[in-house]
């Protein structure tokens, strides 16, 4: 097969198939809906602000491809399961669930109110469970099908102030390798991706402020801040059957930063 092939192949390599995508409206989410639309899926944008998501399918809908704004809170499983119905009334059965919705409550583990614990762990962690649960049914009964996480690697690096928010990663890195040993032999796989430092509405205003973003970028090899777009394409690896024998995979995009950590252990002059 020639080069020129390959690469028509990979441009419409979701051609015919449906893929859910929650947190749609920004960041790592919207990236990847926009990836998987222009690769020829069919797009079912997942998200709590309809206008989010509508802008979404309507940036799909201008480029040609397909896509449907679903408005859910991914921690509520009567949403949940109505947002999976939608779907495979207006597109058909989930093919590819890319788990993106997520929170963050800065603050110290020993003051941080209940109610943002909660709310982190819900919205990170349990909506996650939740959504695999209503969209990986159809999978396994086809006996196909992949399930793509968007971690953290706080999920390994605990991280001042981003305590609830680091469990709950951990919690999805264990999650993803726990369907992937439950539902691999069903057919359906579950991977992870590890985002490092990424410009997201999340966290522009912390990149944002002066030198920060110049700052963070000298302790990473690659000497940059990450783009949502460049971890969609990891997501796009994962969900696509170019990743066809991983399964229970963490795979980490952050520049390099996690390989220079004891680079930055103070050292007294030699």
């Amino acid at each position: 097969m020639n080069s020129t092939s390959l690469t028509r192949l990979r441009e419409m390599e979701f051609d015919g198939q449906v893929c859910v995508v929650t947190g749609a409206g920004s960041g790592i989410g919207r990236s990847a809906a926009l990836a998987l639309a222009a690769r020829g899926a069919a797009v079912a944008l997942i998200g709590r602000t309809f206008t989010n998501i509508q802008a979404v399918a309507d940036e799909v809908g201008a480029a040609g491809g397909r896509a449907i704004a679903v408005t859910c809170d991914t921690s509520r499983p009567d949403e949940v399961a109505a947002a999976a119905a939608c779907t495979e009334r207006d597109l058909g059965p989930c093919d590819v669930l890319v788990n993106s919705a997520g929170i963050l409550k800065a603050g110290s583990l020993v003051d941080l109110p209940l109610d943002d614990w909660r709310s982190v762990m819900d919205i990170n962690l349990t909506g996650y469970f939740l959504c695999a649960q209503a969209f990986g049914r159809g999978m396994l009964a086809r006996g196909q099908g992949s399930v793509v996480h968007i971690a953290s690697i706080t999920a390994e690096h605990a991280t001042s102030h981003s305590g609830s928010y680091a469990v709950a990663k951990a919690g999805v890195v264990m999650l993803s390798r726990q369907l992937a040993l439950e539902w691999g032999p069903l057919g359906v796989r579950s991977n992870t991706v590890c985002p490092g430092m990424t410009w997201t509405g999340m966290t522009q205003a912390s990149y944002s402020r002066s030198g920060e973003s110049e700052h963070r970028s000298k302790v990473i090899p690659l000497g940059r801040i990450g783009q949502p777009e460049e971890v969609a394409e990891t997501v796009l690896f994962l969900a696509s059957d170019r990743s066809a024998y991983i399964t229970g995979a963490d795979i980490v995009v952050d520049g390099g930063y996690t390989r220079n950590l004891t680079s930055l252990t103070p050292r007294t002059a030699r």
